[in-house]
Parts: structure tokens; C-alpha cells; sequence
């Protein structure tokens, strides 16, 4: 596998954020081709290419469209879930300060296909930057006749409002983001009903991530055949790897789905301190943890599940043999209690109950029984909780202690054993995560 630059084939030319930059290099070709099909011709191209959500959940984005119901009388609507807020995930900010128009492009093309002349841009609140960049580039795009209305004189209207959020990561989750964007508190809504019926102002609403999106306008030009082409079957395309902590050259590397962590590796230069691998996330920190051991599995959505985790985010945070195991899972289990939204009961008292035991466990005052109770309260958060963030909360737990339960007992057992420094794992983990 090499890089494989399509999403991300614009970064590093003069100014790609500029419309006329963009415009230079197939820029708004892919809209001009869609307006050329009819809906349901543009639904049907996207469901045969099997681009799957890059969100994290990576449902079938054409089918996601197909499911929105026609002459039912409502207004419809198109969200962009820009809510990045996993821990070492960053994916979707470099996509939008580098190329907001291929995002933009690619939402006047949903809105096309599922007949809605309103989209929302939902983007994480702390990340004024990039709201401060796609806001510029939706106007640039009013000013060039690609937003408004008769767009290109095809009888398209459509309007894209942008949104930032106030800082939440259960907003992430798509309901949660609705209610934001309604101006509710951001909790998740009992389902179903769905978006796709009773999304945004009780409306039909597609919900899709940024990369999606981006992707809509290459496989409008290039033809489904060709985005199957580019990864395998089950998961075709490329993703955008977040590669982050000891690698020699942390940052984004877009390749084939199904790219090992190995070749992954090899592009970032290798191991930064020459120490073996020891664990790392394939999708961000709500998936469970992997191994050495996996070094050879396909990146894709198919294969990682078949392994015991998730593709998610495909957020990659790589841990040596000197990182701590259980100060990277008490780091993460303090963001999710800090995160909890707090609405259903296993979610709000059980990552508070989990941080307590972890942080105890970490400064030496562990007791045998710890572990076995972190696993039992990660079984009553499993599958009981509102939303996705729950079980999320329970990956790392359940899984590192399946693969290093001899690090929790050698905390518990030994309390004078010295314990790797705070700052060398604390480093990888980012502030999102402290």
C-alpha cells in the first residue's frame, strides 16, 4: 500500500481554501456533472460505489440518502456532523481548513439527490478556525452561483448555514447534534423514530460526516467502478489516518482501506524512540484497543471487527513498551465521565465509577477485587446505556485488561513499584483527553 492522495490530493498546492484555486483543480466539476442526473440517478451512483459513513459507524452513506421519504409535504434537510471531539481523532479539521469546498461540493450534491434546499454545517466550538475558514468558503460560493438560488441555472436552491458548537462531545452523536442545533441541550433522543423521517425540526434530515461528504464529488466524476477500486470490497475508497503518538512523524496519511498498521508505520518513518509497539487504538479511544499482534490487520470497517474493534475514526494512537496501559485507559475513562451528558444512569454513575477505580489503581491503592468490579461495571454500562458513548466508555476498560490484565495486577500487587512518568503517555493522549 502507498499514500494515496484523493481526498487530500489539494493539500500543499497554493491556498486550496481559495475557491478559485479549488475550482482550478476539478473544482466543482462533480456539481456540474450531478446537475446534469436525476436524483434518484445521483442516490443510486452513490449507493453502487458502497462509500461507507467516515464518522465512525460507516453505515452505507447511499443508503442513509435513500432512506429520506420524497412527496411526504416537509421540508428536508442535510446535516454535516463537524462535532470532531474523539480523542485523537483529527481528521475532519484538516479537510476543512485545507479543502472546505470539496465538503461544500459535496453537500449542494446531497441536498440535490434527497430534494433539500437547507443544510447545516455543525462544527465543534472550539475549533473557531475552521469555522471562521468554511464560513469564508460558503460565501465565496454564494458569490460564484454554486449557493442560493437557481443554482447554474439548474433550478436548485439550496442554502448552507454554518454552526459552531459549544464545546460538547456527546454532540457528536447524531441526535444530541440535533437538539443543539434546535437550540435544546445537546442529549441523544430515544430511537426511533429516526433522522432520516424525524431528524431536524422533526423533518426528514440526512446526518453525514465531513469526509463523506468530500467524497461524494470524486466518486460523482470518477464513477463508482473507480471508487471500488481503491480499497476492498466491503470498505472501498481511502481513509485519512490519523497517525499519532510515537511515530516519527505524527499527521494525517491517506491510503487504501485496508491499509496494514505496519505499512502505516513505515510512512510515518517508524517507531520515534526505536521501542517495540506495544498497544494502539485503530479508531479512535472509543474502540478497543489492539496489539503487536495485529500489526498486519487490514485497516477497514469489516476486518477491525472481525479482529474485536472498531475502524471508527481511523484515529491511530501508537503506545511503546514504556507507555503505561492503564494511565492511557484512566485518562481516557476521566474524558468520558467528564463528557457524559448525564441522562441515562449506567453512563453518568458508571464512568464515574470506573475513573475512581482506575485513578485509585494508578497512584497505588488498588485492591485485587478492583479489577474484576471494572469489568463488571462495564458489562452493566454495555448495551444499557441512552447512546453510543457508553459502550464507547467500556472499550478500552474491557479491552486492555483482556490483553494486559498483568499490568493492572502489578500495580495492585506491587505499590511501590515505580510507575512510568505522567508526562511521557499524558504527551500522547492531548488535552482533549486530560
Amino acid at each position: 500500500m502507498s499514500l494515496t492522495p484523493v481526498l487530500t490530493k489539494r493539500f500543499g498546492t497554493n491556498q486550496p481554501w481559495k475557491i478559485d484555486n479549488y475550482e482550478a483543480l476539478d473544482g466543482y466539476a462533480g456539481l456540474r456533472k450531478a446537475l446534469t442526473m436525476q436524483p434518484d440517478e445521483i442516490i443510486t451512483t452513490v449507493k453502487d460505489s458502497n462509500l461507507r459513513g467516515r464518522g465512525g459507524a460507516g453505515f452505507p452513506t447511499g443508503m442513509k440518502w435513500q432512506f429520506i421519504p420524497q412527496n411526504d409535504g416537509k421540508p428536508h434537510y442535510v446535516v454535516i456532523n463537524a462535532d470532531e471531539g474523539e480523542p485523537g481523532t483529527c481528521r475532519d479539521l484538516p479537510l476543512m481548513m485545507n479543502d472546505p469546498h470539496s465538503m461544500i461540493e459535496g453537500i449542494i450534491i446531497a441536498c440535490y439527490a434527497v430534494r433539500s434546499e437547507h443544510a447545516f454545517v455543525y462544527i465543534r466550538g472550539e475549533a473557531v478556525h475552521a469555522i471562521r475558514r468554511v464560513t469564508a468558503a460558503v460565501e465565496e460560493a454564494k458569490a460564484k452561483g454554486y449557493l442560493g438560488t437557481n443554482i447554474l441555472g439548474s433550478g436548485l436552491n439550496c442554502d448552507i448555514t454554518v454552526h459552531g458548537g459549544a464545546g460538547a462531545y456527546i454532540c457528536g452523536e447524531e441526535t444530541a447534534l440535533l437538539d443543539s442545533l434546535e437550540g435544546k441541550r445537546g442529549q441523544p433522543r430515544l430511537k426511533p423514530p429516526f433522522p432520516a423521517t424525524n431528524g431536524l425540526y422533526d423533518s426528514p434530515t440526512v446526518v453525514n460526516n465531513v469526509g463523506s461528504l468530500a467524497s461524494v464529488p470524486y466518486i460523482i466524476l470518477g464513477g463508482s467502478d473507480w471508487f471500488k477500486a481503491l480499497g476492498p470490497a466491503g470498505s472501498p475508497g481511502t481513509s485519512i489516518y490519523s497517525l499519532s503518538g510515537r511515530v516519527k512523524n505524527p499527521g494525517q496519511y491517506e491510503a487504501p482501506m485496508g491499509t496494514t498498521l505496519r505499512e502505516l508505520i513505515e510512512m510515518a518513518g517508524g517507531m520515534s524512540r526505536g521501542k517495540e509497539l506495544k498497544f494502539w487504538t485503530p479508531g479512535g479511544a472509543s474502540c478497543p484497543l489492539l496489539t503487536s499482534e495485529h500489526l498486519d490487520l487490514p485497516l477497514d470497517f469489516d476486518s477491525v471487527v472481525q479482529a474485536g474493534s472498531m475502524n471508527g475514526t481511523s484515529a491511530v494512537m501508537i503506545f511503546d513498551q514504556d507507555d503505561s496501559v492503564v494511565q492511557a485507559v484512566m485518562k481516557w475513562t476521566q474524558f468520558y465521565e467528564h463528557e457524559s451528558c448525564g441522562k441515562c444512569t449506567p453512563c453518568r454513575e458508571g464512568n464515574y465509577w470506573t475513573a475512581q477505580i482506575l485513578e485509585r489503581i494508578w497512584h497505588g491503592q488498588g485492591i485485587a477485587s478492583d479489577i474484576d468490579t471494572l469489568l463488571d461495571i462495564s458489562s452493566n454500562i454495555l448495551g444499557r446505556s441512552f447512546c453510543a458513548l457508553g459502550d464507547g466508555a467500556t472499550s478500552c476498560i474491557s479491552s486492555s485488561i483482556k490483553y494486559f490484565r498483568a499490568d493492572y495486577e502489578a500495580l495492585i500487587s506491587d505499590h511501590s513499584a515505580p510507575q512510568p512518568p505522567d508526562v511521557q503517555t499524558k504527551e500522547l493522549l492531548g488535552a482533549s483527553a486530560s
